[in-house]
């Protein structure tokens, strides 16, 4: 008489997998687990598994925290799809979640939209736009914000653009880079333009150029230019009135080395009287009228402070 082997389920990696995904678990992974569809059956009647797209199950209860929500839409998705749009944002803690329908993206194989979810097929992505976070599956920091992009107004985008920066998430300047080699899609150029503003570099020659009238307007002499003072090379200095200006490719960010190192070269000037100002490349190609006020300003007081014989050791 043969004997029936018992199927066996794989437990240990079923709660592995079920803390792995925010309490949440698709049908075809329970199967593929060793579940039979009789002990899914089961497990629905008493309330070990409930329901919450089609083929996608709560583990234990039937409340999950919005992570568990965002999973589970992905799963009701397919293998291949991901979360995206203001989903992704929500995720990666650049806006605020809003509530309201999933947004999950994948191929264009993708089913229609399910009950709650927004679906986007998507084609020409590349291995590195789409990554995990917290477990999910997820458009990168650069796709987010380019998705974002195609829909939100300027200021909301320079908003999540910088809280990315902040939260370590993409700088200004890797966002440009990656957007230079990203695909043609809605919001690109939209993040290209804003990011340009932002980070935008001038090379030596063309910052002299740009910033050099701008002082001449604001009624200084020719300064200096990269003059080593007190050990530091200034971009541009006056040393008879104890002025250095120095200028930043990037608004927002700066490496830790490179904050230590401005930083230091900034206490260093102040200690020996010096009067520091900085100013970023993007406020000397888009702002010359602040920049010439703010420098206006500055060398009037200076050139008072001189009048009364406070003399300043300009070292080089």
């Amino acid at each position: 008489m043969a004997t029936t082997i018992p199927h066996r389920i794989d437990f240990a990696a079923f709660w592995a997998l079920v803390r792995a995904q925010h309490w949440v678990i698709a049908r075809r992974q329970l199967l593929a687990l060793g579940f039979t569809p009789a002990a899914i059956r089961h497990r629905i009647a008493i309330g070990r598994l409930h329901p919450i797209h089609g083929g996608v199950y709560a583990v234990g209860r039937r409340e999950v925290a919005v992570e568990g929500r965002w999973m589970a839409a992905v799963l009701r998705c397919g293998k291949s799809s991901f979360l995206s749009h203001p989903s992704a944002t929500a995720l990666w803690g650049i806006e605020d979640f809003r509530g309201g329908p999933i947004h999950v993206s994948g191929p264009l194989s993708l089913a229609a939209n399910p009950r709650g979810i927004v679906v986007h097929r998507r084609t020409g992505l590349r291995p590195n736009d789409v990554v995990h976070h917290k477990g999910i599956p997820v458009t990168s920091p650069a796709l987010t914000l380019v998705d974002l992009a195609a829909e939100a107004s300027p200021e909301r985008l320079e908003a999540a653009i910088n809280t990315a920066d902040k939260l370590d998430l993409i700088d200004p300047d890797s966002l440009r880079r990656a957007v230079d080699v990203m695909p043609r899609r809605p919001g690109r150029a939209a993040v290209r333009r804003l990011v340009d503003r932002r980070t935008f570099l001038l090379t030596d020659s063309e910052l002299e150029r740009r910033f050099l009238p701008i002082a001449t307007k604001a009624g200084l002499p020719k300064p200096l230019t990269q003059h080593v003072v007190h050990g530091f090379r200034a971009d541009f200095c006056w040393p008879d009135l104890g002025l250095v200006v120095e200028t930043d490719g990037l608004r927002y960010h700066r490496t830790p080395a490179q904050q230590a190192r401005d930083r230091l070269r900034d206490q260093t000037f102040t200690a020996a009287g010096l009067t520091v100002l900085r100013f970023t490349h993007a406020q000397v190609r888009y702002e010359p009228g602040r920049v010439e006020r703010t420098l206006r300003a500055v060398a009037e007081r200076l050139r008072r402070r001189g009048s009364e014989g406070d003399q300043i050791r300009f070292v080089a």
